[in-house]
């Protein structure tokens, strides 16, 4: 079922705290990065803004009234609150955060929903849980890339085996370029557009540095054959810039 564009003002706010965050030691999602993250997403996601109405626009084809949707590392609930918005909260809305300052903000961004029922929020680590549904719609926006690899199959069946016939995985990912060399230009490119949009590179560097480990993308082909090992055998990519790309998988009906 399609579902008019939402306004972006009312499903993702540029207000806020600028992100003027100085990464000490390992990367966390913590209450600092939490505070500031709307405006770090915008500034560091290429084309932001188009990759979210795109998800939007593809997973809204899998949804109707009454719909379960899965969102599967939620933050902030950029993902899911456009189809909370346009399903006017009726359906199953499941959001899975493993930050404690991150699932804060989702129950206090999704309050009436929380109390209603219909959304729920469970801080918990993908490793070691994942919730009994049949979802309808399961999103992973930039959230397979902070699992450690060994895991990332085993979590991906399991979000196979928890859609419904006919269903759908929407899954955005920074990803690798195909050889070094590529990689290479890919990320100098990406970096000149960070600094377009205001960070410096002393605060690129040190993100980076800082993300070491904690981030670790692959290539867009190792991604498809992920989704193909666990099932899916319809998927297609509906936006790619440099290294960043989104798929989208069907399961069989």
């Amino acid at each position: 079922m399609a579902f008019p564009a939402p306004h972006r003002q009312d499903v993702w706010p540029t207000a806020g705290e600028v992100d003027r965050v100085v990464p000490q030691g390992r990367w966390t999602f913590d209450p600092e990065v939490t505070r500031v993250f709307d405006n770090m997403l915008a500034r560091s996601i290429p084309q932001y803004e188009v990759m979210r109405n795109t998800v939007f626009a593809c997973g809204s084809e899998f949804v109707r009234r009454g719909s379960t949707i899965v969102d599967c590392g939620a933050s902030r609930g950029e993902a899911i609150a456009p189809f909370v918005a346009a399903l006017q909260g009726d359906g199953r809305f499941v959001c899975l955060e493993a930050s404690e300052p991150m699932a804060k903000a989702l129950r206090q961004r999704f309050a009436v929903g929380c109390v209603e029922g219909s959304v729920e929020v469970h801080q918990r680590d993908m490793r070691d849980f994942y919730p009994d549904v049949q979802a309808d719609l399961t999103l992973a926006v930039l959230t397979l890339q902070f699992i450690p690899i060994e895991h990332r199959q085993r979590i991906m069946r399991q979000i196979y085996d928890h859609t419904a016939p006919g269903g759908a995985l929407v899954l955005v990912e920074k990803v690798l370029g195909s050889d070094s060399d590529m990689n290479n230009l890919m990320v100098k490119l990406y970096h000149q557009l960070k600094m377009q949009n205001g960070y410096s590179p002393e605060d690129i560097d040190r993100k980076a540095l800082s993300l070491e480990g904690v981030l670790v993308p692959v290539t867009a082909k190792w991604n498809v054959e992920l989704l193909r090992q666990a099932g899916f055998h319809r998927i297609d990519c509906f936006w790619r810039w440099m290294n960043f790309g989104g798929w989208i998988a069907v399961k069989s009906a």
